[in-house]
Formats: C-alpha cells, sequence, structure tokens
C-alpha cells in the first residue's frame, strides 16, 4: 500500500473543474497547479482555495510536497510530465489519450515501468447510463453479446452564420489537429465497446470530412469482430444538423437472452421499453470523474489493479490507431526512447 496524501493538477482548462471537484468528493487535497498560462492556473486555484500556484511542471515537480498527479493537460504535454512525475516518484492518472501514436505510448510506459502506479483517467466508460448497461450485462439480464452498434452524432462542427462552429471555440486546437473524431472523440466510444463486448479487432474504417477548412475527420464508420463471432459496429458525424453540439450516443447490444438498447439518455431490454432507465446526463455529469478519481486513489491506497490502466489503455490505442491505418492513414512510428 502506499501513502496518497495531497496531489497536483497539471493543466487547467475548461475539463479542470470536473478533475478538481473529483479530487474534493474523493477527499484528498490539490496542494498545487500547474499551466503554462499562468493567469488560468491563478483563477482555478483561487476558485478552489489552492495556495500554490505554477506556470512550469519542472519548477511543480522540484519542490514536491504531493503524492500524485493529474494530468489534464494538452496532448503535446502529456508524455514529458508523466516522465517528469516517474523521475520524481510520483504516481500518474493521465487524461486520454496518452500520446498522439502508439509507439510514443510504448516508450513512455517503458519509461515509467514500474516506479509508480500509472492510470489513464479514460472516465466515459463510467458515465451513468454506461454503467447502467454495465450492470444489467453483469446480471446476466441479455446473456452473451452477440453483436454491438453504437452511434454518435452531434452538430458541434456545424457552420453558424457569423461565429464558429461551438466545438471550435471549445476545443481551438482542432483547428489544426489532423486527427479528430476518432482520436479525440470516438477513443471513448472504442474504450466503452471493449469493456462491453471484450477484444475487438478493426476488420474496415472510412473517414470522411464534412465541415470545411479542418484537417482531421469529423465522420467516421468502423466495423470490428470479436471473440465468436461478435460482430460490432461504430459510426459518428460531428457534422449532423438537428442534434446537439455536444454530441449524443446511441447503443445497442443484441445477446444471447434479450437485447438492450441505450438511446441518448434512456437505457432499456427491447420489448420491455415500459421499464426504461432515464439518466439526467448533464446532471450527472461529474459522476464519470468522481469515479475515475476514486478508483485511482483506491488503486493507489490499497495497491489494487486499475481498471484503465496504462496497459489496458495501450489496447485502446492500439485499436484506435488501427483505424487509421484500416482507413489508409498510417500513423507516424517515430517515439522517444
Amino acid at each position: 500500500m502506499a501513502e496518497l496524501r495531497a496531489a497536483a493538477l497539471v493543466g487547467c482548462g475548461m475539463i479542470s473543474v470536473y478533475h478538481l471537484r473529483a479530487w474534493e468528493n474523493a477527499g484528498v487535497p490539490i496542494v498545487a497547479v500547474c499551466d503554462t498560462d499562468r493567469a488560468r492556473a491563478q483563477a482555478r486555484a483561487d476558485e478552489f482555495r489552492v495556495a500554490r500556484v505554477y506556470d512550469d511542471p519542472a519548477a511543480l515537480f522540484a519542490e514536491g510536497g504531493f503524492d500524485a498527479v493529474d494530468i489534464a493537460a494538452s496532448l503535446p504535454a502529456h508524455d514529458p510530465v508523466t516522465r517528469m512525475a516517474a523521475d520524481h516518484g510520483v504516481h500518474v492518472v493521465l487524461q486520454k489519450p496518452m500520446t498522439r501514436t502508439v509507439a510514443e505510448a510504448e516508450a513512455l510506459v517503458a519509461h515509467v515501468g514500474e516506479r509508480v502506479r500509472f492510470m489513464v483517467h479514460e472516465n466515459y466508460r463510467f458515465r451513468p447510463h454506461y454503467m447502467q448497461v454495465r450492470r444489467w450485462l453483469d446480471e446476466g439480464r441479455i446473456g452473451r453479446v452477440r453483436h454491438a452498434t453504437m452511434s454518435v452524432r452531434g452538430s458541434g462542427l456545424c457552420a453558424l452564420e457569423g461565429e464558429e462552429p461551438f466545438l471550435l471555440r471549445r476545443q481551438p486546437y482542432l483547428r489544426e489537429f489532423d486527427r479528430n473524431l476518432v482520436f479525440e472523440t470516438m477513443i471513448h466510444h472504442l474504450d466503452v465497446l471493449r469493456l462491453l463486448c471484450g477484444p475487438l479487432t478493426v476488420v474496415a474504417a472510412r473517414l470522411n470530412r464534412l465541415a470545411d477548412g479542418l484537417p482531421g475527420e469529423d465522420t467516421a464508420t468502423i466495423l470490428m469482430e470479436g471473440e465468436g463471432g461478435l460482430v460490432a459496429s461504430a459510426d459518428g458525424c460531428l457534422v449532423a444538423p438537428g442534434y446537439p453540439q455536444l454530441h449524443g450516443d446511441r447503443l445497442e447490444l443484441v445477446g444471447t437472452k434479450a437485447t438492450v438498447v441505450m438511446d441518448y439518455d434512456r437505457v432499456f431490454l427491447v420489448g420491455r421499453e415500459e421499464d426504461a432507465v432515464t439518466v439526467d446526463l448533464l446532471g450527472r455529469y461529474q459522476e464519470c470523474f468522481d469515479t475515475a478519481t476514486a478508483a485511482f486513489v483506491r488503486g493507489v491506497r490499497e495497491d489494487t489493479p486499475f481498471e484503465t490502466d496504462r496497459l489496458y489503455n495501450l489496447e485502446t490505442l492500439r485499436l484506435m490507431e488501427s483505424v487509421y491505418r484500416a482507413a489508409g492513414i498510417v500513423p507516424e512510428p517515430e517515439a522517444r526512447p
């Protein structure tokens, strides 16, 4: 067992508020925050009464005083900050995706080794509507899963008169990032499908760009296969007029005994729709961050496995990268030693 008395947060952007609330709810104080934009870090520190503020992670680790770091910074910071943490003996919970490529992630995992505990903050599987589906599967309500379909729809990249699309205002880096829907969003859905269906292999994939002027894909169709003849598909579009700006999901799992459907905020067995469970997705959005953070704290303190540890997440990254490969987009192989 290891002590986890205090933690630090690196990355004080939009999503950091949910991370900070989750640490509060887990009963572990955040004693320092860091962001290259010091004003942004100071604003979060003021909001959550954090005394120490940094704009340089090297200075943060040099002064220490915490047992774990929550890295919620942008992708380029993931590798170097995780390496710093391991070199200082600080446990890591790292925002997904670990790195841009599998090769980089493999090198990072090798560098960290077993020196510290290392979990990936893949919180989507802990969202309450997916947790409801998991419970029903665990209870045996549908039997063994034999077929799965996942649909992701949103209008966040639809052109707007006189202003930028919602997702570009929310995530400005998408203007120049050559990977979008699969890497940034549907990696969550691939992780959920792995959780519910077991190991998967990509059979075919097609990617498309419907939004004007963006380098990354905003539309994808993916065909996968699993054990025992299972077939799974996942398709998404962020340029779908009429849908919410923040995407919603639909999941259907065909089992040996029944079929379960998760349609945005409703979960039901086909033929028993009157017993549907409705989930307040906005009102319960914080829960997935709380669950992921609590799992990290418990795993460190009790020396138990993480559900989304770095080795498990490597397989999700491999699945994600194989989508681009199947679509004819070969990722860069280079990685730090």
